[in-house]
């Protein structure tokens, strides 16, 4: 919090939800074998960290991973589920990465569905692919702010 650079409220962070939620994750031949259907095949996920003072904006670095790892740029990517812990946290990772608002957070983002901590991770991951399934949309990132600077990102294909 700098008062003289701006200031987070509740107005605009993400409130605190109660919330539970689980995702059912295994390899495409075990879920064959169990006679299950996948919904999407993870094609990266990274980690990465920036300077504690730029909290939130962990996500960029890992975003920049993640794609090299999959052998993509965000162009290629249809939908983003950006995780939105403060609105200017998520407008900084957006304006960082030069992401299409249109594709990012299309059924809002934690500022309207919830902020449960301890779920978001799922949270973003089922809102994200759900999205991706309504839209016929193959390729989508899934990306979380992690306290003290923190950043993890996950690509998903769609089956």
């Amino acid at each position: 919090f700098m008062p003289k650079l701006g200031t987070v409220t509740a107005g605009n962070s993400s409130p605190l939800n109660d919330g539970a939620a689980a995702m059912l994750i295994m390899s495409e031949d075990k879920a064959n074998t169990l006679g299950l259907t996948p919904v999407a095949r993870v094609r990266a996920t990274a980690v990465a960290g920036v300077e504690p003072a730029v909290m939130g904006t962990g996500p960029v670095p890992a975003t920049h991973k993640a794609l090299e790892r999959a052998g993509l740029t965000l162009d290629d990517i249809d939908l983003i589920e950006l995780n939105e812990a403060f609105a200017a946290q998520a407008l900084a990772c957006m304006r960082m990465l030069d992401a299409d608002p249109a594709k990012v957070n299309v059924h809002g983002g934690a500022l309207a569905i919830g902020h449960p901590l301890g779920a978001s991770g799922a949270r973003i991951a089922t809102t994200l692919l759900h999205a991706m399934q309504q839209q016929d949309a193959t390729l989508g990132l899934a990306t979380m702010c992690i306290g003290v600077g923190q950043g993890i990102a996950t690509v998903f294909e769609r089956i």
